[in-house]
């Protein structure tokens, strides 16, 4: 029996069904990755830009193909999340039962450092999750490598800290303390003291417009460069001292809460807030922005935690819980809120379309401890906690996101890398005039604003108002002789032909005047040319 050519190339296209449907798949990821539709070759007459668009489509292509089989092969499709059976709940399952089914490298990522000299303690990480930065109330900065879970640097400062920052990277971080706020290096040099500000309460750094903001005890917010350090932005926000503030990662806009209930929106270049919202009915305890921007929590004193969708500033979803001092969001969507020494971790059950947001996990600390500030670890299943006792450390999982890209954080960058890529976010460097709501609106046309000419009536009825009111003012008693009738008459007159001169009606006059040039004009022509004049 012999077997032709074609049948051949048909066995070879007949692939068995697993590989059918993974070549689906991949050809469903690889048009997510396609930089649009491709250029229309055919109607191209120019045979060099025919090769040279071709060329590149087939280039666009391959990567797409490229970047669709390493997400297919290398990257998860999702977080590991917590999964229960039958009656059991995900919020009834303690550290010690995760620990005892974790691997060694994660199970290290459980400990509780006690400091009980120093606190409470403030945290913050770094971009890619490698570094922590601690500092207690009572004068104490440590900045730790938690890759190796090793100590770098801690320096006592003998005053009280009120909150830490990093800046761009590791090598540097801002410690708000008693009288001023400091800027320290990687081995605890102090480097500059930012006296403008005054006691500030709180401090955030914007890094892809590197300005360090602040808000001090008299409610003033202080924007500064940090490139060169001038200050970029002043504002009295004229609510009072407020000791909540968070940064929305999505556009730069710094949102603070204040003792009325209300959480106000603002950016360096106006003096004036972007948005008021009327949050709470008491003063507001925390702020939280989800990394997508599009999703704000804020918590109150009468035990409410609220979520607002600030696409359209509509509350999404009130959750009846407790007096939540502190809220963090995750990486992966996942809420955090503590209060005194217990931890509620809330996941969006709907996954993401509706916002419905129910328990997911619970943790209480020793008793006594008095929880001052929740953070998630960038890229692991970790919150850090920082407490009256120090701070520790508690397995969430699903809550960091799997993949790392390391060309926007890579925590196991060299120091090389690190020098390179502090080149090129300074390049990079936004400028604080593209702080706003929305900054899809960067680079998009501004739509023209063609004002509609009013009518004439419209124009005489405006006309009539404004002459009334000029004869209507009342002038006032001068003396010398200025206050005779005559000059009162005669500065009346002043006044109403300055209100008549305020209205178009040139445009009608000058319209009027070509009218009867043209007109003129026409009847002056010889008989022949007068059949191509403008009848009207």
């Amino acid at each position: 029996m012999e077997i032709s050519s074609e049948d051949n190339n048909l066995m070879e296209k007949v692939l068995p069904p697993v590989e059918q449907e993974s070549d689906v798949e991949l050809e469903t990821t690889v048009k997510k990755y396609l930089r649009g539709e491709g250029a229309n070759l055919e109607i191209l007459k120019d045979k060099k830009l025919k090769t040279q668009l071709a060329s590149r489509e087939k280039l666009y292509g391959k990567s797409a193909k490229a970047a669709a089989k390493i997400e297919k092969w290398l990257l998860p499709a999702e977080a590991g999340y917590l999964e229960t059976e039958g009656l059991e709940k995900t919020w009834r399952v303690k550290q010690s039962d995760i620990a005892n089914e974790v691997d060694i490298l994660s199970s290290r990522n459980q400990y509780d450092i006690v400091v009980p000299d120093f606190g409470p303690y403030k945290l913050d990480f770094t971009a890619s999750g490698r570094h922590m930065l601690a500092g207690g109330r009572k004068g104490h900065l440590a900045l730790l490598d938690m890759m190796n879970m090793s100590l770098i640097k801690e320096i006592q400062v003998r005053e009280t800290v009120r909150d830490v920052a990093f800046l761009h990277n590791e090598q540097f971080f801002a410690a708000a303390q008693k009288k001023y706020a400091y800027i320290y290096g990687r081995d605890g040099t102090e480097l500059h003291c930012l006296k403008e500000r005054g006691p500030v309460a709180r401090l955030r750094f914007l890094k892809n417009h590197f300005l360090l903001a602040s808000v001090n005890k008299s409610g003033q917010l202080h924007y500064q460069d940090v490139t060169h350090g001038g200050m970029v932005a002043s504002i009295r926000t004229g609510k009072g001292r407020t000791d909540v503030m968070e940064v929305n990662p999505y556009n730069g806009v710094v949102a603070l809460g204040h003792s009325g209930g209300t959480v106000t929106m603002w950016k360096p270049t106006s003096q004036a807030p972007l948005v008021q919202m009327q949050c709470h009915p008491g003063p507001v305890s925390s702020v939280a922005f989800h990394p997508n921007g599009h999703l704000m929590a804020t918590s109150g004193k009468e035990r409410k935690i609220k979520i607002w969708d600030l696409r359209k500033f509509e509350e999404v979803q009130t959750i009846h819980s407790f007096h939540a001092k502190t809220l963090s969001f995750s990486q992966k969507g996942l809420l955090a809120a503590g209060t005194g020494s217990f931890v509620q971790i809330l996941g969006d059950s709907s996954g993401g379309s509706s916002h419905n947001y129910s328990r997911y996990m619970n943790h209480s600390m020793v008793k006594g401890y008095q929880i001052e500030k929740l953070m998630f670890r960038p890229y692991e299943d970790v919150i850090g906690i920082g407490h009256s006792m120090g701070w520790s450390s508690i397995l969430i999982p699903g809550s960091g996101e799997p993949n790392f890209d390391s060309w926007v954080a890579n925590p196991f960058e060299t120091s090389k890398q690190r020098r390179e890529k502090e080149v090129h976010s300074l390049l990079d460097k936004l400028p604080p005039e593209t702080i706003m709501l929305d900054p899809s609106k960067i680079g998009a046309m501004r739509p023209s604003r063609r004002k509609e000419k009013p009518s004439r009536g419209e124009i005489e009825a405006e006309k009539e108002v404004a002459i009334e009111a000029a004869k209507s003012t009342e002038l006032k008693n001068k003396t010398k002789g200025r206050n005779k009738p005559s000059k009162r008459t005669k500065k009346k007159k002043e006044m109403v032909e300055n209100a008549k001169r305020t209205f178009p009606e040139q445009e009608h006059n000058t319209a009027l005047k070509k009218r009867r040039i043209g007109e003129d004009a026409a009847a002056e022509l010889p008989s022949s040319l007068k059949r191509f004049a403008r009848k009207n």
